[in-house]
């Protein structure tokens, strides 16, 4: 993966900075204003979406949300005090910052970390039940990263993210951090 056009860097509290020239070429965006909002960003195998039927649920998202009973007893609470203190995201943020790696991109990084471990001959999955890992990835992966900024792009037709492990953002090796673009069309 080029990291040439995008990336993340760490500059110090107290360091001396200076704001950089305009490159003779490139693309470079508008400028606007930011503002920020907070709202609560749940784990998505909470399944807190209401429109969601259990029957539209994988038996792997089923058995994670039977796992949640004892382990969360309050679960509907917990939704509800979030929801309550923090009005789920209307989309007019320009920039989210932080919270839960987006789906397409978990996804991804799922995909390219089972097809490398099959490609070095660590395990063979049948196709048959390639999606079913895929989904177990991603389950685990959740927990070990994070999304640090994700904003829309020109026109909102395409959206980039900064997504990084957690070990590597609480040893502050930002140089890890991977740019990731979406395209909605």
């Amino acid at each position: 993966m080029k990291r040439s056009y995008a990336r993340v860097v760490y500059v110090r509290d107290g360091i001396d900075t200076a704001v950089a020239e305009f490159p003779e070429s490139g693309f470079v965006g508008r400028e606007y204003e930011t503002s920020a909002t907070l709202f609560a960003e749940l784990p998505p195998w909470f399944g807190t979406d209401e429109e969601e039927d259990e029957d539209d649920l994988s038996p792997f998202q089923q058995q994670l949300a039977r796992g949640l009973e004892p382990d969360v007893p309050h679960l509907d609470e917990l939704c509800a005090l979030a929801n309550g203190l923090w009005p789920p995201d209307e989309g007019l943020a320009s920039a989210c910052i932080g919270g839960y790696v987006d789906d397409e991109v978990i996804t991804s990084i799922a995909e390219q970390t089972l097809a490398g471990r099959e490609k070095a001959g660590e395990i063979v999955i049948p196709v048959a039940k390639w999606y079913s890992h895929v989904e177990k990835e991603k389950h685990r992966l959740t927990s070990e990263w994070m999304s640090l900024a994700r904003f829309p792009l020109a026109d909102e037709f395409y959206y980039g993210s900064f997504v990084i492990r957690h070990d590597d953002l609480a040893a502050a090796r930002v140089d890890k951090a991977l740019s990731v673009t979406e395209f909605s069309e």
